[in-house]
């Protein structure tokens, strides 16, 4: 949208004015699609910080982006970089994408998963609050962790009962495992951040939001082992299953794929985003759930459900034996452990927001798997096709 075009309104008719908007992890999957809702649809700016560019390059031309005067990209990692405090008091509102997200490091790597979420968010809270500027927090919904109903018997009535699965911003409690199953690093780490936002908010009136993002997927969602990621990197569900898919491996469904999820398509996700962004007052103080409790399967379930729309998008044949069950020991090593459930409640969002997710799994799928197959085919070709010995 061109500076020049009609004023835009807030939910309550006001106009809506340009802000400067400092996003932190702005080069990852969730902050580049973000980057770009921004640039093509409101007239604000964006400081955009990240270690790595590679998602939001696009953005990033000089020559054919006619928004080259509205992002700019600091390559900073917030760790220990002295330029963070002025590029937050620069704008008007900071957004902490950043973060250790991806299962298989919770086991592997404790530390920096905690240090990550954790302490490295720590100055993020600290400047916004001591120079008053508005903070839009990303948490996750593992805060959550185990239901209410999977500490009852598995053929236990109440299991199907929503007040023992279904999770709340301001009710449901937040159930970790024991210290030993380090999975639950993340999720802790995540928690104790979440209750200094809010303290912050409590004690010295900083104005923030909290986002509890429920499985986000879509394009340029973490990356392809060996591709555009490390060979021996395990990312999240969905690009696990896109490689396996690409590579023509079985799904390694790990303790029988029996999980239940639900998935939400980034678009979708980005609008709710950008609402709260755009209507502080009805956001302010607030936690989220961003969802999309309609598309709720069995990671079984999303399997076969990927695996046929991978062989409509691709046009190849599915292989013989779709999926393989592994333990959660041998796929993510010693200390793993998981949420049986994770179901979000949307009452806060849809009544401060009005917002609502609208595309199916299905849809999600295609759109997904249509990039991954136009993005990464040809390279898993290439990278899997050994040559001929003469």
């Amino acid at each position: 949208m061109a500076n020049g075009a009609a004023v835009r309104l807030d939910l309550d008719g006001k106009p809506i004015k340009p802000l400067t908007i400092c996003m932190i992890g702005a080069g990852g999957f969730i902050g580049s699609h973000l980057c770009e809702k921004l640039l093509n649809e409101t007239p604000h700016k964006v400081l955009a910080l990240d270690v790595y560019n590679d998602k939001i390059k696009h953005l990033l031309e000089p020559d054919t982006s006619e928004w080259a005067e509205r992002i700019q990209f600091h390559r900073i990692n917030i760790k220990h970089d002295s330029r963070l405090e002025g590029l937050v008091k620069m704008a008007d509102l900071t957004i902490n994408l950043a973060a250790i997200c991806t299962p298989a490091d919770y086991n592997t790597r404790p530390l920096d998963t905690i240090y990550s979420n954790f302490i490295d968010a720590l100055p993020v809270v600290k400047y916004c609050s001591e120079n008053n500027k508005r903070l839009i927090h990303f948490s996750t919904c593992e805060v959550y962790g185990k239901t209410i109903g999977s500490f009852l018997p598995k053929d236990h009535p109440l299991r199907q009962d929503p007040d023992f699965y279904v999770l709340k911003e301001d009710t449901s409690p937040c159930i970790f495992g024991s210290i030993e199953k380090q999975r639950w690093s993340y999720a802790c780490a995540k928690q104790l951040i979440e209750r200094l936002v809010y303290a912050e908010g409590a004690e010295n009136g900083l104005e923030f939001t909290i986002v509890r993002p429920f499985n986000w997927i879509g394009p340029r969602m973490d990356f392809i082992p060996g591709i555009d990621g490390p060979s021996e990197g395990v990312p999240r569900v969905l690009a696990c299953f896109s490689n396996n898919l690409l590579r023509r491996e079985p799904l390694k469904l790990v303790d029988g794929g029996e999980s239940q999820r639900t998935f939400i398509y980034i678009k979708d996700a980005i609008e709710a985003v950008l609402l709260m962004i755009e209507n502080p007052e009805r956001a302010n103080g607030h936690i989220f759930n961003v969802g999309n409790p309609n598309n709720e399967v069995t990671v079984r379930q999303l399997a076969e459900m990927m695996t046929k729309v991978y062989s409509k998008v691709s046009g190849e044949t599915a292989i013989e034996s779709p999926t393989i069950d592994v333990s959660s020991k041998e796929f993510y090593g010693e200390g793993y452990d998981d949420s049986d459930k994770r179901i979000p409640d949307m009452t806060i969002i849809n009544r401060q927001l009005g917002w609502n997710p609208k595309t199916s799994l299905w849809d999600l799928l295609e759109s997904t798997l249509t990039y991954q197959h136009r993005t990464y085919a040809e390279a898993v070709k290439k990278a899997t096709s050994k040559p001929v010995a003469s």
